[in-house]
């Protein structure tokens, strides 16, 4: 007997939705979302990368789609920051910050020629239509402005429906030497190691996360397991090797004329 088998496109939402990241508005909120990244692979490795590439930034920057704005604490001081994100970013992903310039449609408020950074974290798989999305990322920089963005690549399908895309280096590449970019690097988070512990964590993540005593009770039993797993994944990012990752963080630049 052939089992009915569920039509994924008529999914209104995910079975397994972790709790959304929290603003930095308190030592609490730091504490909570550093332990976090440490369980959170996509999140941590993304943070690494961002504390790296930051950490020389000047001028102004723009955080496209900026969410609960969990890496502005990253930015120096001395950078004038601006966050932005959709109006719909409460009813869609639960993210609704005061500091934020929310926006309809496809004017973001921002003219052109404006900021010397542009940075957008996990953005670009919620984009229906990423080339025109990259060409207004584009035209915000300031000529020779730095665009620092990341997508994940082994990743849950989430925020159901609006995750449309999965990206390569090579459709990286191709969309924002498209949009105008160049001097455009591709580097992977994490290995094939990485992302098999990425993998097996999630089970004991969906029982704590999920609905019912009893797999909550589950999940809590295998949090042992969970520790361990996750100390081999934080480890497994001191090497660069293989073609599998969680995801990939791009550094590209507008041309300087």
């Amino acid at each position: 007997m052939t089992l009915p088998r569920r039509t994924l496109v008529e999914a209104a939402e995910e079975d397994f939705k972790p709790p959304i990241f929290k603003p930095n508005t308190s030592v609490w909120n730091r504490l909570e979302n550093r332990l976090r990244r440490s369980i959170d692979l996509q999140a941590g490795s993304i943070w690494r990368d961002l504390r790296q590439e930051l950490k020389q930034a000047r001028g102004s920057l723009l955080d496209i789609g900026c969410g609960a704005q969990i890496y502005r604490e990253l930015v120096p001081d001395s950078v004038a920051y601006h966050g932005i994100d959709t109006s719909d970013a409460k009813a869609r992903f639960g993210y609704e910050v005061a500091d934020t310039h929310y926006f309809d449609g496809d004017d973001w408020g921002v003219a052109d020629c404006t900021f010397d950074i542009a940075l957008c974290t996990e953005v670009l798989e919620h984009i229906a239509e990423p080339v025109g999305f990259l060409a207004r990322t584009y035209n915000c920089l300031r000529p020779g402005g730095l665009l620092i963005l990341s997508v994940p690549f082994a990743a849950r399908w989430h925020f159901i429906p609006h995750d449309y895309w999965r990206y390569t280096p090579s459709s990286l590449d191709l969309l924002l030497r498209g949009a105008g970019f160049d001097q455009i690097r591709v580097l992977a988070r994490g290995n094939p190691l990485t992302v098999a512990c990425y993998k097996v964590m999630a089970l004991p993540l969906m029982l704590l996360f999920g609905s019912g005593l009893g797999r909550r009770a589950a999940g809590v039993l295998l949090l042992p397991f969970l520790g361990v797993i996750a100390c081999i994944a934080n480890l497994s990012f001191a090497t660069d090797w293989g073609d599998d990752c969680l995801g990939y963080t791009v550094i590209a630049r507008r041309p300087a004329q």
